[in-house]
């Protein structure tokens, strides 16, 4: 079918006059920033369900949801010339909605952990939260009345009626006790920072104690031109070694007094999530078991500490944990969801652990949960829809019954439902589209359109952005994989292109989905500009399949994922129009620990690697990510001998650039200077590019634009 576009006039005569394809530029992409998308920021659903909030530089703006029409002005920073304040960066609704926290120069500290300075505006004043630094995870109490908060690793709390500060813990100390907020390791790979959690009447607060007092440190060398460099030293739990002591308390605000929940100390344990039942006397805690294949929901009493099972969930391998808990009004049920039938689906339990019903079931994966409308028994979620490559977004009754897509088109849609669940706002892209922003009512219906992002949509045109192709292919093993590929333009069959091949491969993730592409998206297509085949290949491993594809990698991580990447090159080097002796692989994080091992165990297929911020041997990450997929090097020494790039260094034969940042904090810089020691051992010959304070996102200032001009002019010379 022929594609057809429509232009204004004054759009149609602007590309009249120029050339049929602009020339996609690294400035474009990391200086100018052309191609970046049009979003929603700050976007906030208001309780009412019929207008939501959004962010305009130091203003709060309220509009209605059905015409688009701004209806208020919540809040002006700019009104309030003396309340020094000079930048509004974030903010939060009381539950009521009257009172508003503000955020202002926040920093991060890791991925997820920041601290700023809170104010709390208020009937026209606005008022800072604590006079003596800044603060961390400044969070209302649920009727609006408090705001509790981490100051230097102890909790707090504020009465907003008094302006009483209490505080709640007394030993915090850095690289020792930290109460509130999470250690790095839980950080990273549990996914959260804010480590409190007010019970439902505002009465208590449950909260994380971590000692990592006998955590071993890391230290990271940063220089700002002072006449000794910094060492910045932190607990990081690598492989084998001993993780911070956690305890969970529940604080009473009216008898100041904490109550520890009784967990099991007598092995080593995780506790990934706590949360509140509807019953303030009730703590649900996450329990599990270091391999992370064992885990308890217990209900704490809030008043003893003492613990019964909810809930136990056993894997042979290990358990994903997730969100996806949510109590009934009712008291007596709970949603779960879980793999235990090899895809992830959705659970009505009762109160008592018993199962009342599966909601939700077929070879497809649940992907979120949106959350549940009680009053009218229906709840939603995304799930992939026709293909593992997209993802659609459902409801459902508790029944699980009367099943129905509320997306209008293929591709990648996701949703932010309104407290009353009666709109949604939906975000759809697909490969070949950038996002879309629209507003939907319960039954899916379109009311009206946000975001369409037709400039962009308009550049592809002018910038002559040729189509992302998903393929499939059958391994030698007979498992299929799934892929995409950019065609250069004026693709011609009887030539011979270069091949560039893109890899993550990391378990659960995917690469190759019908969605947008971001900034990666435009660098390609400029690669294809000039002549690039680019190619992506999800291995096994990667999500969106089922639990077996997924942990199939168990105790052997990189194994696997390389011979699919392998075999993914050789079955393109086998095409008429690929050029065999020119293929290239590049990857960042677990994509650069994949194109380090594709250099070298695949040394007769690719000719050149570029790898950024790579593990190169899996003893030196941390705890929890490394042993949930490899156990300890003790338990599985082969795991991490057959698959450790330091110990391959001797293959390699094409060329290998290896890039890290000094100050990644998660993928220590260790990781590259032992490759490095590796290779140099091996006699082997290699180029290096190394980032001074840049972190694992190797970003600031003109960063970006650097590191992406040095992986092309190494491309380019490769070829």
């Amino acid at each position: 079918m022929k594609r057809i576009f429509f232009f204004s006039f004054g759009f149609f005569f602007f590309l009249s006059v120029l050339p049929a394809q602009r020339t996609i530029t690294l400035e474009d992409l990391w200086q100018n920033y052309t191609f970046w998308p049009e979003s929603t920021p700050g976007f906030n659903f208001q309780r009412d369900g019929r207008h939501y909030s959004l962010q305009d530089g130091n203003r709060i703006l309220q509009y209605d949801l059905h015409t688009g029409k701004q209806t208020a002005v919540l809040f002006n920073l700019d009104s309030l010339p003396q309340s020094g304040v000079e930048r509004l960066e974030g903010y939060a609704f009381s539950p009521d909605e009257q009172k508003i926290l503000i955020e202002t120069q926040t920093e991060h500290i890791y991925r997820h952990s920041t601290r700023a300075y809170y104010y709390v505006y208020s009937e026209g004043h606005l008022e800072p939260l604590f006079e003596k630094g800044k603060q961390r995870y400044a969070t209302f109490s649920p009727d609006g009345s408090k705001v509790a908060f981490v100051y230097e690793n102890d909790l707090y709390y504020k009465d907003l009626s008094s302006g009483q500060v209490v505080r709640i813990t007394r030993d915090g100390l850095y690289n020792h006790i930290i109460n509130g907020a999470t250690d790095w390791v839980y950080e990273e790979e549990f996914s959260f920072a804010r480590a409190f959690q007010w019970a439902p009447d505002g009465g208590s607060i449950a909260y994380y104690r971590f000692d990592e007092s006998d955590v071993p440190e890391f230290t990271m060398t940063l220089y700002h031109d002072e006449l000794y460099p910094e060492y910045e030293t932190f607990k990081y739990p690598k492989v084998g070694q001993k993780n911070a002591d956690v305890r969970i308390f529940i604080y009473d605000l009216a008898k100041a007094r904490n109550t520890e929940v009784q967990l099991d100390t007598s092995r080593e344990f995780y506790v990934p999530r706590i949360k509140w039942t509807k019953d303030p006397g009730k703590l649900c805690v996450f329990y599990m078991n270091r391999h992370q294949s064992d885990l308890q929901l217990l209900l704490a009493d809030t008043r003893t500490g003492s613990l019964r099972l909810l809930l136990h969930e056993q894997n042979a391998r290990y358990i994903d944990i997730h969100d996806n808990l949510t109590f009934l009004e009712d008291g007596e049920h709970f949603i779960w969801t879980s793999e235990q039938d090899g895809y992830n689906h959705i659970y009505l339990y009762r109160m008592d652990g018993q199962l009342e019903r599966q909601l939700t079931r077929g070879k497809w994966e649940v992907t979120a949960f949106y959350g549940l409308d009680e009053s009218r028994g229906v709840l939603y979620f995304q799930a992939t829809d026709d293909s593992p490559l997209r993802r659609g977004v459902f409801s459902i009754n508790l029944k699980g019954k009367k099943k129905r897509a509320l997306h209008l088109k293929p591709g990648w849609s996701d949703a932010t439902f309104s407290p009353t669940f009666d709109y949604f706002v939906l975000k759809h892209s697909t490969a070949n589209t950038p996002p879309e922003y629209a507003v939907f009512n319960k039954e899916g219906k379109l009311v009206r359109s946000i975001v369409e992002n037709a400039a962009l949509r308009q550049m592809q045109e002018v910038y002559g952005v040729q189509p992302v192709e998903f393929f499939a292919f059958k391994t030698s093993e007979g498992v299929s994989l799934n892929g995409y590929m950019i065609k250069p333009p004026s693709f011609d069959p009887a030539k011979k292109y270069p091949l560039f091949m893109y890899v993550y491969g990391g378990p659960g993730s995917q690469t190759v989905v019908d969605r947008w592409g971001g900034q990666n998206y435009w660098w390609f297509q400029m690669l294809a500009q000039k002549g690039f085949v680019v190619v992506s290949v999800d291995n096994r491993g990667t999500g969106g399949r089922g639990e077996d594809f997924k942990k199939m990698t168990y105790l052997q991580l990189g194994k696997h994922e390389t011979e699919d990447q392998i075999e993914a090159a050789r079955y393109l080097g086998g095409k008429s129009w690929i050029d065999e002796s020119r293929i290239g692989i590049f990857g960042w994080s677990y994509g650069g620990y994949m194109s380090s091992l594709c250099i070298l165990k695949g040394n007769d297929v690719f000719s050149y690697a570029i790898a950024v911020a790579p593990v190169t041997n899996w003893k030196w990450y941390d705890t929890i990510y490394t042993e949930r997929y490899m156990r300890t090097t003790e338990e599985n020494p082969e795991g991490y001998r057959d698959n450790s790039p330091v110990y391959f260094a001797d293959m390699l034969k094409g060329r290998y650039l290896l890039i890290h940042g000094m100050g990644d904090d998660n993928v220590h810089f260790q990781h590259s200077v032992e490759m490095l020691n590796a290779l140099i051992a091996s006699g082997k010959q290699f180029e290096q590019f190394f980032y001074p304070n840049r972190n694992h996102g190797i970003y600031g200032g003109g960063t970006r634009l650097h590191l992406y001009r040095k992986m092309t002019d190494f491309i380019l010379s490769s070829n």
